[in-house]
């Protein structure tokens, strides 16, 4: 039965398990209040019993020598049913009769007779069944050798506790079919919300948790969710569970996606870096060969000049890539006050020198200490390398502006040109390592590309300062903004504006 149950629903075995306790409490009160009922019903026949038998003892008394007379059977006031018998010593019937409606007293039969033998008149009550006549209480009394057995019938009795029990199953019926009812439509009810968040969990089982973005699983509607009941805390730990699926499978994705770019950034990293360190490779082998077959086919003193650019070239990518390791691994740099103004008027100075064909402009708060605190020559060489970009993408005449201003208590760098600005496609992984715009922007005829690490060496620099840069760029306008932290907490101050020219700044 109980492995039956368990396989049946929640919903069914409540039904079941509230009708069963209800029909046995039923049961119980109907046998409890049957019973009371009938213990009184019997105690007020037993009462009438015992007085009808003290009647007819009194009037037996008055013919103590005929033991076989019956005579105050005929008087009135005795209910019709009534049995009475006389004994003998030896405790024989001598007479027995019964009233009857309207009619005089009915001698009792032999085997009527025979139903009423053995009874003690000890005054106690005995229910008997006499043929013909039915059940009867009958109790026997002695008093001065005069013995009378008196009865009276269980019929109404028996009919008024049968038809009590009748009731009682006929209420007990309907009582329970409208329990069962209304505890169907409750049960049903109540365990609605339940049923919402099983169905939930259904279709949060069915979503595609395996592959995809997994985003916007289903929740428990808040209605169900109120943790004052037991359905409502089951939802809100399943939209907990859920919370938690969901953004785990999200961190996860988010991992997977990393460890993808990753992988390729790291797959074009190397390929970029193979490309660049074969062509100065290839280069040297190539001019070597060629004086290894004869200094008629090549001057020995322009292919050791080329061999020594190659080398020198091959020797600065490898230097950039080892900077971007230690950089990548954490490593200290050097740490000391730096004055950001004049390391970025001495990037300008040398700017100029190498690109004599534009216009170039310092701008300096000479009314503000610009402190920091770093590595000056990387921190030099962070502006060198955004001086260089504009000058290697930008035409002839580009005007290329360095600005240094103190805002609060950070230090900023402004990198600014009117060139043709950054493709915007490019713009958001300018940064990256061996990222190169020789396609999109114009340059210098006859000037080689850079290998594509200058700003990813700046970024990672400014980084390791505790730093942040950042590039906007539109046609017209190209501007790189580099933050540090200042050495010393500087007031706000109007910038002032020092055009440099083809003049060193009077600063540096």
């Amino acid at each position: 039965m109980t492995a039956r149950l368990r396989g049946r629903s929640l919903r069914t075995r409540l039904l079941l398990f509230i009708t069963a306790t209800l029909f046995v409490v039923c049961g119980a009160m109907a046998l409890v209040t049957a019973a009371v009922q009938r213990a009184y019903l019997m105690g007020d026949l037993d009462d009438r019993v015992t007085n009808a038998a003290q009647r007819s003892l009194g009037g037996a008394g008055l013919h103590p020598d005929d033991e076989a007379n019956l005579s105050f059977l005929t008087e009135n006031g005795h209910p019709a049913g009534l049995l009475a018998a006389r004994f003998d010593d030896d405790g024989t019937i001598v007479s027995a009769a019964v009233v009857s409606q309207d009619a005089p007293p009915q001698n009792l039969t032999t085997a009527q007779r025979a139903a009423l033998r053995g009874i003690a008149t000890d005054g106690s009550e005995h229910t008997v069944t006499v043929p013909a006549l039915g059940t009867y209480r009958i109790t026997a009394l002695d008093s001065d050798g005069i013995r009378v057995l008196t009865g009276l019938p269980m019929g109404n009795v028996q009919n008024m506790i049968g038809g009590l029990v009748m009731v009682e199953a006929g209420v007990a019926a309907a009582g329970l079919t409208a329990a069962g009812v209304v505890c169907a439509v409750v049960i049903r009810r109540q365990l609605r919300p339940l049923g919402r968040v099983a169905a939930t969990a259904v279709e949060v089982s069915r979503a595609p948790l395996d592959r995809g973005e997994v985003t916007g699983l289903t929740r428990v509607p808040a209605r169900d969710t109120d943790p004052g009941t037991e359905a409502g805390q089951v939802g809100a730990a399943l939209n907990r569970m859920i919370d938690h699926v969901e953004s785990s499978l999200a961190e996860r994705q988010r991992g997977e996606e990393q460890v993808r770019r990753s992988e390729e950034r790291m797959r074009r990293f190397l390929a970029d870096a193979s490309h660049e360190l074969r062509t100065p490779l290839a280069s040297i082998a190539g001019y070597a060969e060629l004086m290894n077959r004869g200094t008629d086919r090549i001057e020995p003193v322009l292919a050791w000049r080329r061999v020594s650019a190659e080398s020198a070239r091959m020797t600065g990518l490898v230097e950039d890539l080892l900077l971007l390791a230690r950089l990548d691994e954490g490593r200290p740099l050097e740490s000391g006050e730096v004055d950001l103004a004049a390391v970025v008027a001495e990037a300008v100075w040398d700017a100029r020198a190498a690109g004599t064909g534009h216009e170039w402009q310092l701008q300096l708060s000479l009314d503000a200490p610009s402190l920091v605190l770093g590595d000056e020559s990387r921190l030099h060489q962070v502006v060198a390398n955004l001086l260089a970009n504009a000058r290697m993408h930008t035409p002839v005449g580009t005007t290329v502006v360095a600005e240094v201003a103190a805002t609060g208590e950070r230090c900023v760098v402004r990198v600014r040109d009117d060139g043709p600005g950054i493709p915007p496609e490019l713009l958001p992984r300018v940064f990256e390592r061996f990222t190169r715009a020789d396609t999109s922007r114009a340059r210098t005829p006859g000037k080689e590309g850079g290998s594509g690490l200058g700003l990813a060496i700046a970024a990672a620099i400014v980084g390791a300062h505790g730093g942040r840069i950042e590039v906007e760029s539109v046609p017209g306008r190209t501007e790189f903004t580099v933050e540090l932290p200042s050495a010393v907490p500087i007031p706000e101050l109007e910038p002032a504006v020092e055009p440099v020219g083809h003049t060193k700044p009077a600063s540096v």
